[in-house]
């Protein structure tokens, strides 16, 4: 089965709605709460559906950060007086204004990422819901008081705000991935310097913004692009009072930073890449797989962390699993993400078009079986058609690696064993998805699959009141729940002699 519904062109909508959002936000950098144009040389923002150029935005140096981090470290001492009932009505107000800025800001975002409006808007949802969880979490910073088993002294424990937090943030969810980091940090009382990916910085100036206009202390406030990374992070890392690095982005990134920040002894988060194994037993109900699967592979085009990676589908139901979910696909529609009919928007680039295609080329010649799809696009656009290949070799690349395009690899297991053993067989551990009808099996394969969140008969496991992580090369710390403010807080312990 192929799918022919490739995009002949690419236009957006409304042209004018999108030049109008596109001259509304803000093309600078805001360097301690200050819009302004920094010295490095001008970004371009490219359109994935065509390879326009939509605008230029400024890109700041090491030096550009290094002039605004003494500013930033007094204005977060002042913000950490703010009672954490004003802090939380702040972000309170944040959260109401993003939620009445959201087309404004989908918008933004469906231009400078590809993925569909309706993506984007649900996103500007999900990610204002930090903000008001976070809200809600900056008047419960606790503590403790108790008296030592000696007898001989009490124990009293505060929480106090770490300082200037270093946020880096990706282009596939610019939105959420933002506000999952800020929300904690400036409600702990810290300051923040923001760098998103340079594929996607008007989400963050939108946000940015909105901060500002919620009357957060200006000076806690840094948010920049740059082309040169790895200098911003030296001069972030160079700084006494920079004491927290959060990152989300790719293992191997990852890695390099946390090497850096070991020079430093930083606090740090890391939400790194992921292998997610989609287990279907042979009990299944597949009407819900096939519904958790979508969710799970294509929510923007695959490229999640969390997306379903590996589809290991017990062999009695392998061959009808492709079938029904080659026909659900096989309906998605490419076309620009402005376009409200356009149910698969294009990928983020031409490098990871080709990336993919390369994946699903070696897979093909392997022996995978091709259901659905396999074809890309020539020109600028970055559009991968969706793509379903069945039985596909356990020794793949595209069962290896992280796919992050539309592409679902399904495989055969027979015994719930081989299916934990392969779900379990990669060095990342971030999400897992086990679909059976059997709660009491269901629970038992939660707990042996190696992976940080797992969702049992559910292909969306991210939601703001849970703790987001991973484990073995998947990450370090959480982000959301009741955990994620802990990730920006210092424990201090105070002892006092006992009175009696």
């Amino acid at each position: 089965m192929t799918n022919a519904n490739l995009p002949v062109s690419a236009p957006p909508v409304d042209r004018a709605r999108a030049d109008a959002a596109l001259k509304a936000v803000p093309h600078q950098n805001l360097m301690a709460g200050r819009w302004v144009n920094n010295s490095g040389e001008p970004i371009p923002v490219l359109d994935p559906a065509n390879g326009e150029v939509l605008l230029t935005v400024g890109s700041a140096t090491p030096t550009d950060l290094l002039d605004v981090l003494d500013e930033m470290r007094l204005a977060q001492q002042k913000w950490a007086k703010v009672s954490p009932r004003d802090r939380a009505e702040i972000l309170r107000k944040s959260f109401d204004l993003m939620v009445q800025r959201a087309d404004e800001i989908a918008l933004l975002m469906t231009l400078e990422s590809g993925k569909t409006i309706l993506e984007a808007r649900n996103e500007v949802i999900y990610a204002a819901e930090f903000l008001r969880w976070f809200s809600e979490e900056a008047v419960r910073i606790g503590g403790e008081f108790r008296t030592a088993p000696s007898g001989i002294h009490r124990i009293l424990t505060i929480k106090q705000p770490i300082g200037i937090a270093y946020l880096i943030t990706p282009w596939n969810f610019p939105a959420a991935m933002m506000t999952r980091k800020i929300g904690p940090a400036l409600a702990a009382g810290n300051a923040v310097v923001v760098k998103p990916a340079t594929e996607t910085p008007l989400t963050a100036f939108a946000i940015a913004q909105v901060f500002l206009d919620a009357g957060v202390e200006p000076g806690v406030l840094t948010v920049l692009t740059t082309k040169d990374p790895n200098g911003i992070t030296d001069a972030a890392f160079s700084h006494p009072d920079v004491r927290k690095l959060s990152f989300t982005g790719s293992t191997p990134i990852g890695r390099m930073l946390l090497e850096k920040a070991a020079g430093r002894i930083l606090r740090s988060s890391m939400e790194l890449g992921g292998n997610g194994p989609f287990i279907v037993m042979e009990d299944a109900d597949l009407d819900k797989a096939i519904e958790g699967a979508m969710i799970a592979k294509m929510r923007n085009c695959g490229q999640a962390c969390t997306a379903a990676n590996r589809f290991i589908v017990h062999t009695k139901i392998h061959d009808e699993f492709v079938e029904r979910l080659s026909a659900e696909m096989g309906q998605l529609k490419l076309g620009h993400g402005t376009d409200p009919t356009t149910t698969l928007a294009p990928m983020v680039s031409r490098k990871a078009h080709d990336r993919v295609a390369q994946l699903v080329k070696d897979a093909i010649n392997r022996g995978s079986k091709t259901s659905l799809g396999g074809e890309g696009t020539q020109g600028p656009g970055a559009f991968y058609s969706a793509t379903v290949l069945g039985d596909v070799p356990k020794d793949s690349p595209l069962l290896g690696e992280e796919i992050f395009g539309p592409v679902a690899a399904v495989t055969r297991i027979e015994t719930e064993a081989e299916a934990i053993d392969f779900a379990n067989d990669t060095e990342f551990g971030l999400v897992g998805y086990v679909f059976t009808e059997n709660l009491n099996r269901g629970l038992r394969m939660a707990e042996r699959i190696e992976t940080g969140m797992v969702g049992i008969n559910r292909g969306l496991v991210s939601d703001p009141a849970a703790p987001f992580g991973g484990v073995k090369q998947s990450g370090l710390g959480r982000e959301g729940g009741f955990e994620g403010i802990e990730e920006f807080l210092e424990t201090k312990y105070i002892t006092i002699p006992d009175w009696n």
